[in-house]
C-alpha cells in the first residue's frame, strides 16, 4: 500500500510545515515565550489550515491512493461472486 504511506506522510509534512510557520508567525509577532503558546491555537489552526490545503495540494495523490482502493476492492467483489455463483451451481 505504497500510495497510502505516500499519502499520509504527505499529510503529516504539510501539517508540520504548517505548525512550524504558525509557531514562527507567533514566536515573531508575540512577546510571549510560553511552551503551552506553542501547543495551543497554532496547533489547531495548522490542523485546520494543512487540512483544507491538502484538499488542494495533495490531489494527485489522493486520487492515485483512490485508485488503489477501488482496484482492490473490484477484485474483492470479483472474488466474492465467483465464490457465491461457485455455490448456486448444483452440486457445487
Amino acid at each position: 500500500m505504497k500510495e497510502f504511506l505516500v499519502y499520509t506522510l504527505l499529510r503529516l509534512g504539510l501539517f508540520a510545515v504548517t505548525w512550524v510557520v504558525l509557531v514562527g508567525t507567533y514566536a515573531a509577532v508575540s512577546d510571549q515565550d510560553a511552551p503551552y503558546a506553542l501547543l495551543g491555537w497554532p496547533l489547531l489552526v495548522a490542523l485546520v489550515v494543512s487540512s483544507v490545503a491538502s484538499i488542494y495540494l495533495l490531489r494527485g495523490p489522493r486520487q492515485r491512493f483512490a485508485a488503489v482502493v477501488e482496484r482492490r476492492a473490484a477484485a474483492a467483489s470479483r472474488r466474492f461472486e465467483a465464490a457465491r455463483s461457485k455455490e448456486d451451481e448444483p452440486g457445487g
